[in-house]
């Protein structure tokens, strides 16, 4: 009980933090101004995510003494995600060149992989491969997608603090019913984390994560999903699944905008869930929805990969293929006529 009380004590930290760096941003004008390529219409601070950042990777190492996460996952999280998350907080307030940010990126991946071992051998379509040097190869190229899918994906209110949080607990669901109850706390402690900002981020949005939030979280989540492979290859495909909303709508986006010739790193709003926000007037919506779909379709199917015996790769199919619908029905990733 003591340790149940003790999480919400972090997300009662991560609040009162939130509050203070936006105290802190108004007063130094760390603003995020509205502009054409924005999906907000007024001036709001930035900078929440150190909140996050601070009471996740605070906390990390007393969870380690008490037993509750290997030293290693502690070690891997802690240099990969303070190593994000400042490249972050510099870019929040000025600007990181974009190779720079990506070297830093890949650092951090490759920091986390040193500590894993890399990639161990998966199941796909029944098959176990071992990819070798390929894998690790494609280990990293993951968790540096992950991170930056999870930046575009953080555009309108509420959305990526809401997609941390159902996503985390969905993890610590599913670990908790399939006897992995060792990996529950890392996820469980990253959920209070974000609950605390969520509050000053839920539309309407009086704080803005930033860089050093949204990179953070998406380093963090590829890294648990890494975890947890080397226990049983179907958690890989757990956190793919459950992750479906994210990674679906930032690689079509990409995608098509790729095939469209347009420039990648260039400021959009074309996500589907940005299309979608726009065309129903509210964040709230779309954000709602999002947890949603990650409750009640993603979840149960990530459940019968871990639990049922459903094949992992036929999973992500079965996930993602209403998922390119709605890409589609929202025209993500079309490019806009000025």
């Amino acid at each position: 009980m003591t340790l149940w009380l003790s999480l919400l004590v972090v997300a009662g930290v991560s609040l009162v933090l939130t509050g203070s760096m936006r105290r802190l941003a108004l007063a130094r004008n760390l603003m995020d101004c509205p502009n054409a390529r924005s999906s907000h219409q007024i001036p709001t601070p930035r900078g929440g995510g150190v909140a996050i950042v601070c009471s996740f990777l605070g906390v990390l190492p007393i969870f380690g003494f008490l037993g509750l996460v290997s030293w290693t996952l502690i070690v891997a999280l802690l240099g990969a995600g303070a190593g994000v998350a400042l490249l972050g907080f510099l870019d929040d307030k000025g600007h990181v060149a974009v190779r720079w940010r990506l070297l830093g990126h890949f650092a951090a991946a490759a920091w986390a992989l040193l500590w894993f071992e890399g990639l161990p051998p998966l199941s796909v379509f029944g098959i176990l491969l071992d990819l070798g040097w390929i894998g690790h190869f494609l280990a990293l190229i993951y968790l540096v997608w992950m991170l930056n899918l999870y930046n575009f994906m953080d555009g309108i209110d509420g959305i990526a603090g809401v997609e941390a949080i159902t996503v985390c607990l969905g993890g610590c669901l599913i670990y908790w019913l399939g006897g992995y109850r060792d990996l529950i706390w890392a996820p469980m402690l990253l959920a209070m984390s974000v609950l605390g900002f969520l509050y000053w981020n839920f539309p309407p949005a009086r704080i803005f994560m930033g860089d050093a939030g949204s990179g953070f979280l998406g380093m963090m989540l590829g890294i648990f999903s890494l975890q947890g492979v080397w226990r049983d290859s179907n958690i890989l495909w757990m956190w793919i699944i459950l992750l479906g909303v994210f990674v679906v709508d930032s690689t079509f986006t990409l995608v098509r905008r790729f095939l469209q010739r347009a420039k990648l790193y260039e400021a959009h709003r074309s996500h589907a869930y940005q299309m979608a926000s726009r065309r129903l007037g509210n964040h709230s919506v779309v954000t709602i929805s999002v947890s949603l779909i990650n409750i009640l379709w993603l979840l149960p199917i990530s459940l019968g990969v871990v639990l049922f015996g459903l094949d992992g790769m036929t999973g992500v199919t079965l996930a993602y293929a209403p998922l390119v619908l709605l890409a589609l029905k929202f025209d993500a990733g079309k490019v806009e006529v000025s």
